[in-house]
């Protein structure tokens, strides 16, 4: 545990991977502004704020941060709300792909860019960015959604090569598959009758009939191990947590093309 409490900024904080995230930097003392995602409320903490407002504007990123910052200067970001829409991307309507590009990237991008100068000021601090196996590796049903986190990898690695000699360490934690009800809360888009047997349409059918109990993750180890992270002198830029990540994460290393 650190000698003196941070200030956690967490994004998507009241659900999915964001609610134990807050509930272990909240038992180790620390404080949290959280922006809701999920339906979950915590329980009410003198150290917790709530922040409702939407972080794909970037005069109301500025607002929220200015006034988080206000209040305590900020320690650590995660960055970690987004949701899904699973279909094939020519079923994709303009709205489902904006939304989708808005909530996996343009909201983090903006959210960190608000922060560096205050980090910068003050010697360094911490970002995690929350990704998945698809930030690596591209499988149909899902060309949005690895766009998005794609960019946000890409996105990251360049910042953090920017920052580094500030003392601002960013790293890219990618996940698998968690019991933390985003699989449930997945949105399709509609079915075309091409894709319907495709690579798009088994896929599809299979996270259909998938249970959130039937995926191997523990939403609160991986957020002991994320937070830990944030307490690591020099991180690594990327952190594979569970073993289907880091299998994926492997294949994909591996695939690069012979040279002919």
């Amino acid at each position: 545990m650190t000698s003196a409490p941070r200030h956690c900024f967490v994004t998507g904080g009241s659900g999915g991977l964001g609610r134990p995230l807050v509930r272990e930097a909240l038992d180790r003392g620390d404080y949290v502004t959280r922006r809701p995602g999920g339906q979950n409320a915590l329980p009410a903490s003198p150290r917790l704020v709530v922040e409702r407002r939407d972080l794909t504007r970037p005069a109301e990123v500025a607002a929220v941060i200015d006034r988080t910052q206000r209040a305590r200067p900020v320690d650590v970001v995660v960055n970690n709300a987004g949701s899904a829409v699973v279909g094939a991307a020519e079923e994709m309507t303009p709205g489902e792909i904006r939304h989708q590009i808005e909530a996996l990237l343009l909201a983090p991008l903006l959210i960190t860019r608000a922060f560096l100068g205050p980090m910068r000021e003050r010697g360094g601090r911490r970002i995690i960015q929350i990704s998945s196996m698809g930030g690596q590796l591209g499988s149909p049903a899902h060309s949005a959604y690895h766009a998005g986190k794609r960019g946000l990898e890409g996105y990251t690695e360049s910042v953090s090569r920017e920052v580094a000699d500030f003392g601002i360490h960013l790293t890219v934690a990618q996940l698998g598959g968690a019991r933390t009800g985003f699989v449930p809360a997945l949105r399709y888009t509609t079915e075309t009758e091409p894709c319907r047997d495709n690579p798009v349409g088994r896929p599809r059918r299979s996270l259909q009939s998938l249970e959130d109990s039937d995926l191997p993750g523990d939403p609160a180890k991986i957020a002991a191990l994320r937070y830990e992270t944030t307490l690591q002198p020099n991180p690594s830029l990327r952190l594979s947590l569970g073993s289907d990540t880091c299998s994926a994460v492997q294949r994909c290393t591996h695939r690069t093309a012979e040279p002919p």
